[in-house]
């Protein structure tokens, strides 16, 4: 029986572990990675074609992101998660891959130009259906026999609708194990969705720790805080430009705004407008409330036992096309703009951040994780200037961060979810930055006793004795500098506009003499002048 590190570890996005046991090859999620990497990825052991079975903790990307990659590569077989993670990954993989076909479209408009080598998307949209198709809906606490001598239990993360602690039985050799995978636990008393459900038992345990070096202190007021940065903002007669994820962290912000609308907690801005810019976004909003009533908490179930649809709010606007997208930078209404992606990588927030992060009366507020090398990131760490579409973009709004909102579980409540079990199990640390996993898994040894360790990609460990037995990548990728990055692009403009300078050469043949010795004495010059 083994388990095998393939993603986040040591780092906080692409979670994927192969666990091998009783005859069956099992993926615990196969995520996509965001930002920059930390650590050189490792190349999984096994084909595609290999794996027998996938169990999905939730719909985030950094943990389904890359399930349609591997469906096309040969995997075939059945794919576990819960009924909601199901209908959300339903459009977040669609999503998913149509970016990758735009992408690669604009990449290789750019390379018919230049000459540069034809670009493929990592997945199509027809592979995202495909995938769909291997999904089998499951409920929380029922037991699911996968195959010969191992069944699954999910139990509710508290992360996001429908996300799960997964727990997997096996029975190999007359020996008995019960392996947790805690997913992305969540923080608590939130909005929407209930607390994370505490575990009785497990011989070994997987957990997150992307908050397992910090603790998130009491319950903020989310209402306060927010309807502080509106009210400030709206003053200086600016936007609060809000990247939020588009599933999970947008819907709750609808709850807070709809509530701020309704008690008119903002001054002298009555009926200030709310965009959510983001299709998904939007598709996402329609299956969080369309009838899902099992993975609500009490406070939610109240509101829709009234009638309250928090959809139906004044001001809500959103916009579905490119077109209404563009046009909310030309209405100058101070307003709320809510869009996607929530780390900044990509999507429409990249625009509204170009028309919003060089004026000073504007505020881009930051209401979830920033994973490190994202553009988020830099902005939350004090950059000054960022580019955007190949244009330098001055930071003179004020960034600011909601405290206290984080969908993710901090040190305590992930403590208190392992303190709860009634045993003394191993414990492997995963989806936490490069010094943070480390921290976190000293704190367990010292705080509950447990044997724990955290490993790195490529690690493969025996799960019965927690015997290492293969060492994984443990060589730091250097990091280059936002100055040598920026340098690395210029540099290969240049080369691109030498290529394209070969190309307009050829294309020159046959033509007269005259013109012939122009361009050439032109280009001439030119070498002249750059020539050391």
């Amino acid at each position: 029986m083994k388990l095998s590190f393939l993603g986040a570890a040591h780092e906080v996005t692409g979670s994927c572990t192969l666990l091998e046991a009783a005859g069956q090859r099992i993926l615990v999620d196969c995520g996509m990675e965001q930002g920059a990497d930390i650590y050189e990825n490792c190349v999984m052991p096994i084909t595609a074609a290999e794996v027998d079975v996938v169990l999905l903790t939730h719909a985030h990307i950094d943990h389904s992101g890359k399930l349609p990659l591997l469906a096309s590569e040969g995997f075939s077989g059945p794919i576990y998660a819960t009924g909601a993670t199901v209908k959300l990954c339903g459009i977040m993989l669609q999503d998913s891959a149509h970016i990758q076909e735009q992408e690669a479209q604009w990449r290789n408009r750019k390379a018919q130009r230049s000459g540069a080598p034809i670009y493929q998307p990592l997945y199509t949209v027809e592979d995202a259906q495909h995938t769909l198709s291997l999904f089998v809906p499951c409920s929380y606490h029922q037991e699911y026999t996968i195959a010969e001598g191992i069944t699954v239990r999910f139990l509710d993360a508290g992360h996001l609708m429908g996300s799960a602690s997964i727990e997997v039985t096996v029975e190999e050799e007359g020996r008995r194990q019960v392996l947790l995978f805690s997913g992305d636990l969540g923080n608590v008393n939130r909005p929407l969705i209930r607390d994370p459900e505490k575990p009785t038992y497990a011989d070994t345990v997987i957990i997150e720790s992307t908050y397992g070096n910090r603790n998130h202190g009491e319950r903020k007021d989310y209402i306060g805080q927010l309807t502080a940065v509106l009210q400030d903002t709206f003053d200086r007669g600016g936007n609060v430009v809000i990247p939020s994820f588009a599933v999970g962290r947008t819907q709750e912000f609808l709850y807070l705004l709809r509530e701020i609308k309704e008690r008119g907690l903002v001054r002298g801005h009555d009926g200030f407008p709310v965009f959510v810019d983001s299709p998904l976004a939007a598709e996402a909003t329609k299956i969080y409330f369309g009838g899902l009533t099992e993975y609500y908490d009490q406070e939610m179930r109240d509101l829709i036992a009234r009638g309250i649809n928090i959809l139906d709010f004044p001001g809500l606007q959103i916009s579905a096309t490119s077109q209404e997208s563009m046009a909310i930078n030309e209405n100058k209404t101070p307003k709320v703009i809510l869009s996607a992606s929530g780390m900044c990588e990509a999507g429409r927030i990249r625009h509204h951040l170009k028309h919003n992060l060089w004026r000073e009366e504007s505020t881009i507020l930051f209401v979830g994780y920033q994973a490190e090398g994202t553009l988020g990131r830099h902005l939350q760490d004090g950059a000054t200037e960022i580019r955007l579409f190949g244009e330098l973009v001055q930071v003179r709004a004020k960034i600011a961060t909601m405290d206290g909102i984080s969908g993710h579980a901090d040190q305590k409540i992930l403590l208190e979810w392992l303190g709860a079990l009634e045993n003394q199990p191993r414990v492997y640390v995963n989806h936490g930055d490069d010094t943070v996993c480390d921290e976190f898994a000293a704190v367990i040894r010292e705080r509950l006793g447990y044997a724990a360790c955290a490993p790195y990609n490529g690690d493969v460990y025996d799960v019965l004795t927690g015997v290492m037995l293969v060492a994984g990548n443990r060589v730091r990728l250097e990091k280059k500098s936002a100055r040598k990055s920026r340098s690395d692009a210029v540099f290969e403009r240049l080369l691109a506009a030498a290529k394209r300078l070969l190309a307009v050469a050829e294309r020159c043949r046959g033509r007269s003499n005259k013109d012939l010795a122009r361009f050439a004495d032109q280009i001439n010059l030119l070498s002249d002048k750059w020539d050391d």
